[in-house]
């Protein structure tokens, strides 16, 4: 399976978007390159971003189609006129859904800010400062068709601070998303990411 086209689905300010491009820029991404940006929000900071990359952008209002699966359709379409081998998903704020899952199963990856199988869902930040754990981190997983449920492709973590605030962690667990999702996503474009059932190898 070819990995090195990729796709990156954004809804908001788009900093995993620009630590994957500047990843590409410093041939961070082993030998892979971003193809497309996917929005569903037109008017969100990363379209600026990929246009300042020099990446093409396909734009889209889910208001504007009948149906979530019409507007996963489109997508697919442009996903295969590119020949899109990876997508990366990175705060895209919409549910995936069987019609995008199906073709592009084992090639959709996605980044949460705790340590899976904990603190899934919403506000994993605030969830774990709640908890009151002392270790936190972030995840890279698969994406299948539960909430943050796919196999875990790679993890790290980092120390909870006495005193962190949500501000304050979430900005030492966006420094470490910004290092380990290009290595990951390095990882599949050098072909070195195997899936077997749950179980994801990184071969070195």
């Amino acid at each position: 399976m070819d990995y090195s086209r990729i796709a990156v689905f954004a809804s908001g300010q788009g900093s995993n978007f620009a630590a994957l491009t500047q990843a590409q820029r410093e041939g961070r991404l082993g030998g892979g390159t971003i193809e497309l940006l996917v929005s569903d929000r037109p008017e969100a900071p990363v379209a600026q971003r990929a246009q300042e990359a020099g990446i093409p952008s396909l734009l889209l209002r889910p208001k504007d189609f009948e149906s979530r699966e019409e507007y996963e359709t489109r997508i697919i379409e442009e996903l295969q006129r590119r020949e899109i081998g990876l997508i990366v998903l990175a705060g895209y704020m919409r549910l995936i859904t069987p019609m995008l899952l199906s073709p592009y199963e084992g090639r959709i990856i996605n980044i949460h800010p705790s340590l899976l199988p904990a603190f899934a869902g919403k506000d994993a930040i605030g969830q774990a400062l709640a908890y009151g754990v002392k270790l936190t981190g972030v995840t890279v997983h698969f994406v299948d068709g539960g909430m943050d449920t796919g196999p875990v492709i790679a993890q790290r973590a980092l120390t909870v601070k006495d005193g962190d605030t949500a501000d304050t962690l979430a900005e030492r667990i966006h420094r470490v998303e910004y290092e380990l999702y290009p290595e990951v996503v390095a990882a599949f474009a050098a072909g070195k990411i195997e899936l077997d059932g749950r179980m994801v190898k990184v071969r070195k």
